[in-house]
């Protein structure tokens, strides 16, 4: 730890931290220690820097994968925190719901701090954030000049610089199924880190590789549209559906050097996806289109940035669900309704059905159905809008369509689409597993 040269009354502490789990911790230690040489007491903000200091590390951590340099700054009018890392994508909240395991960081910064932002600053980006009165931020731009003098390898001033970018061109982009698997992936990658953390510690490799894969999913997340489609159930459905939520042609500027990021992102989830699939992990398994996905977008920067042709998105046909576990449960309270309900497993799979359903869907025999995907009774047009729906509320809790009947047409076994009104439900089962019942009414 350094003192950096400061006015009189405030004190202006440099602190060099390794890309280790442990920094979170000890940032927490140099914050205090910093408010406590300036005399200070434990301001009524000091716990929610505290917690703004955690999250902002474990950011860097997590997502730059580099050495961090931390500067805090203190004085009568409160606390300013500057993370300066290695990574240049700025840091974006994702707006992810509560009870998402991952995405919340900086919307709780948000909430904690009178205010943050982020600057570029070579080679990457400084994250800051402000607790106390207006003044405090007045005194730290004061003093920017004085602290660049005496940074350690992160100039604040300092120009980007220029990047080698290639044109990477994507057709039929599925907007939908990869909102989907941003969030999910997002909660993957950070279950796989923790993972690799109880197994082998803190590994420097394990936050270098991490942080390449979080690289390549920014570059997407940055320039691929999520689709914009409120909160309205029916105007979702009338919005949701192809071709809409497919884009055609999309062109992503990308480094050369990030090609290798892309590689790494492709491995790590290959890994985390295979792990996840035991059903040990808090994540989801994956389904097989989000799969499917990551390995068309990793493979297409790779070879494009080769030199080779793009090559359309295309959705593999007949993809199993993923492996999953029998639910431990009777279903004969949905076999034995008089109503038409189909029940679903969390892996997508249907695992019960009435003969009120059977009938409306023009099928003889319950084991034509039982062990196939939902997909199988959905039109096509839709699959993009389930995909997106399931996996976001098995991953962060979205919830807009239960609980309340939808106009929506689901597929008979010859093929006709038949309107129903539909209410699903989301059960809570033991072992944190999830069945999902669909209630259909026959429109007329």
């Amino acid at each position: 730890m350094r003192y950096i040269p400061a006015v009189v009354g405030t004190v202006v502490v440099e602190r060099r931290l390794a890309s280790e789990a442990s920094s979170v911790g000890e940032a927490r230690r140099v914050l205090r220690q910093a408010v406590a040489d300036a005399d200070l007491g434990d301001g009524e903000w000091m716990d929610d820097a505290l917690v703004a200091i955690s999250e902002i590390v474990t950011n860097a951590l997590v997502h730059a994968g580099t050495p961090i340099v931390l500067t805090i700054r203190v004085d009568d009018a409160g606390v300013r925190v500057e993370v300066a890392d290695g990574s240049p994508h700025p840091p974006r909240p994702r707006g992810y719901a509560v009870t998402a395991g991952t995405g919340r960081g900086l919307s709780l910064v948000e909430e904690l701090v009178r205010a943050w932002g982020s600057k570029p600053a070579e080679p990457g980006k400084v994250v800051w954030f402000e607790l106390g009165t207006t003044s405090a931020a007045e005194a730290a731009e004061a003093a920017e000049a004085a602290e660049a003098s005496v940074s350690s390898g992160f100039s604040v001033d300092a120009d980007p610089p220029e990047l080698d970018l290639v044109d990477v061109v994507l057709l039929q982009v599925p907007l939908l199924t990869h909102a989907a698997w941003q969030e999910h992936a997002a909660s993957l990658l950070r279950e796989y880190l923790l993972a690799q953390l109880d197994d082998e510690g803190d590994d420097v490799s394990l936050f270098a590789a991490h942080a390449a894969a979080g690289d390549a999913m920014s570059v997407l997340f940055e320039q691929i549209p999520a689709p914009d489609l409120g909160d309205d159930p029916e105007a979702i459905m009338a919005s949701a559906t192809e071709p809409a939520v497919t884009e055609e042609r999309l062109v992503l500027r990308i480094p050369t050097s990030a090609a290798d990021s892309f590689r790494r992102l492709d491995e790590v989830l290959e890994s985390a996806a295979a792990l996840s699939d035991e059903g040990s992990w808090l994540t989801v398994p994956t389904q097989p289109e989000l799969r499917e996905l990551r390995r068309w977008l990793c493979n297409q920067v790779r070879a494009q940035a080769a030199g080779a042709d793009p090559e359309a998105w295309q959705v593999p046909e007949h993809l199993p669900p993923p492996t999953a576990p029998p639910l431990d449960w009777d279903p004969s309270e949905i076999t034995d309704s008089a109503r038409a309900v189909v029940a679903a497993d969390d892996s997508d799979r249907i695992v019960a059905i009435s003969a009120s359903a059977l009938e409306l869907l023009g099928y003889d025999d319950a084991a034509s159905l039982i062990g196939q995907r939902l997909l199988s009774i959905i039109p096509w047009r839709f699959h993009q809008a389930h995909l997106a729906g399931f996996t976001m509320h098995l991953t962060n809790g979205r919830s807009l369509l239960l609980d309340r009947p939808v106009t929506v047409p689901v597929l008979r076994q010859d093929g006709v689409e038949q309107l129903v009104d539909v209410t699903i439900r989301s059960i809570r089962m033991p072992h944190g597993r999830h069945l999902f019942t669909a209630e259909i009414e026959r429109r007329h």
